[in-house]
């Protein structure tokens, strides 16, 4: 798909869909692939997917407003050349768009260290998509948004669209359920995420200085992809918060939702983390830490050139043991720990747990810039307190050892918070076509926002730091 318009209406244009029409049932095609099972086990709905790569290729027109259409608001001027064209394209595979300009758009400073976000790099995309974690048969098939200025790409998102809701830890399950029972066609969607992955970025991905425009073009053109082809809804997860604050300016549904994360508020090692707790809780953490090093188990800290195929034979143990027990399936392939070794060891830390040679448990790690990132779990055996040693407690020690001031060990669970996890808040972007059923949404959002943040503030009163020298004395 290719969208040709002067760089101006991206920023000046006030854009919308085509016409709205009330839900109507209509036939879906089949599946390319078998639909993932849900958490737990159970099987998923039948997927019903179109593959987007089979829809007719041609230009699309601008949006412009229609009367009672859904409208996205234009973001800020931008001082941009009105005789400048923006070309935005979409593409099924990533080779499509060179490493090093994808990378001048995702990960600028990595020019000069390690990128802030190593999920959207090309080399970890690439990953997903070359080891078949995303493709064809797996619900989520790649269309990757490339915003050109006089051949010069300006800015980029992973877009993807998806045939279920799966992997992607922002539920709208019964969204789909209220639209299918509506008699519309819910799936397939567009996704621009990272698969499986419920970390904190930017989804819109811009270089310097094109920051505004950038975001404007592709969200235009992820909105006239999914009007063109009659697609139930655009989705923007797990996205930056001016990102979210931009598209809600710009006409999007704003949501958010909660993770724990660890930050270091200078505490220089452990032990300045232990003294900052409350007297109890820094008792409960020292005896864990105790009840985990009682297993006799040896545990090492692995990244780079460290990293041999060997532990990655281990890592795929553990991540198919997880899988099993809360997805049902696991979402990457075995290939991609293969690619991994090759194009992402420098990216990840392995905390590895082992009965002499013997692998038993480990956490797999992604490592950003200021941030670490847990992102896998998984044991072979059942050790007492080890799962927290491995996936939080070790984690803090590595990042304080490294000067990451933060970290972040995934989605949701609250045990987290007695362990220095704070609940922060995340954010994504929705866009409805069905204007009945986006009002719905809408109305639902707006309760959630006021739920979530009383909870993270209740959550925060309840967080094991030490407030009086009193409390400390306990």
């Amino acid at each position: 798909m290719t969208i040709s318009a002067p760089a101006s209406s991206a920023t000046r244009r006030a854009i919308s869909t085509a016409p709205a029409s009330r839900i109507s049932r209509r036939s879906a095609p089949r599946c390319a692939g078998p639909s993932p099972p849900r958490a737990g086990g159970r099987s998923a709905a039948p997927c019903r997917q179109r593959d987007l790569r089979r829809l007719p290729s041609r230009p699309a027109p601008r949006l412009t407003p229609r009367r009672g259409g859904p409208t996205l608001a234009p973001m800020s001027q931008t001082d941009t050349d009105p005789a400048a064209v923006v070309e935005i394209t979409a593409h099924d595979n990533l080779r499509d768009i060179p490493a090093p300009e994808w990378d001048g758009c995702a990960c600028p400073e990595a020019a000069e260290g390690r990128p802030s976000d190593p999920f959207t790099t090309h080399r970890f995309l690439s990953a997903l998509e070359d080891s078949g974690s995303v493709g064809p048969g797996t619900g989520w098939q790649p269309h990757y948004l490339a915003a050109r200025r006089d051949g010069a790409l300006i800015a980029c998102a992973p877009l993807y669209a998806k045939g279920h809701s799966q992997g992607e830890y922002v539920f709208d399950h019964a969204w789909a359920d209220a639209y299918e029972r509506a008699g519309g066609a819910y799936y397939p969607k567009l996704q621009i995420a990272v698969p499986f992955t419920p970390v904190t970025g930017r989804r819109f991905l811009a270089k310097p200085g094109h920051e505004a425009e950038g975001m404007a073009a592709l969200m235009q053109g992820a909105v006239q992809l999914a009007a063109n082809n009659g697609l139930s809804s655009l989705h923007a997860t797990f996205c930056a918060q001016d990102e979210a604050v931009a598209g809600e300016q710009m006409g999007l549904m704003r949501r958010t939702g909660q993770q724990f994360h660890w930050i270091d508020e200078g505490y220089g090692n452990f032990d300045g983390f232990l003294a900052a707790l409350s007297s109890r809780k820094r008792k409960t953490i020292r005896k864990e830490r105790e009840g985990a090093r009682a297993s006799g188990l040896r545990i090492e800290h692995l990244t780079g050139d460290d990293l041999k195929p060997h532990h990655w034979d281990a890592v795929w143990a553990f991540y198919q043991d997880t899988g099993r027990r809360k997805w049902g399936s696991p979402y990457l392939s075995r290939a991609f720990f293969e690619i991994a070794q090759e194009t992402l060891r420098d990216d990840m830390l392995l905390i590895l747990a082992s009965d002499g040679d013997r692998p038993v448990a480990g956490a797999l790690n992604l490592i950003g810039r200021d941030t670490l990132y847990g992102r896998y779990w998984g044991a072979l055996e059942h050790h007492p307190f080890l799962h927290f040693e491995l996936c939080y407690y070790q984690a803090i020690d590595w990042a304080l050892a490294h000067g990451l001031p933060r970290v972040e060990a995934g989605a949701q669970g609250e045990h987290k918070l007695a362990r220095g996890y704070l609940p922060v808040a995340t954010h994504s972007l929705h866009w409805i076509a069905e204007p009945g059923f986006r009002d719905a949404v809408a109305r639902y959002l707006d309760a959630e926002r006021v739920a979530v943040d009383e909870e993270i503030e209740v959550l925060t009163g309840y967080g094991p730091f030490r407030r009086t020298r009193m409390e400390d004395q306990e």
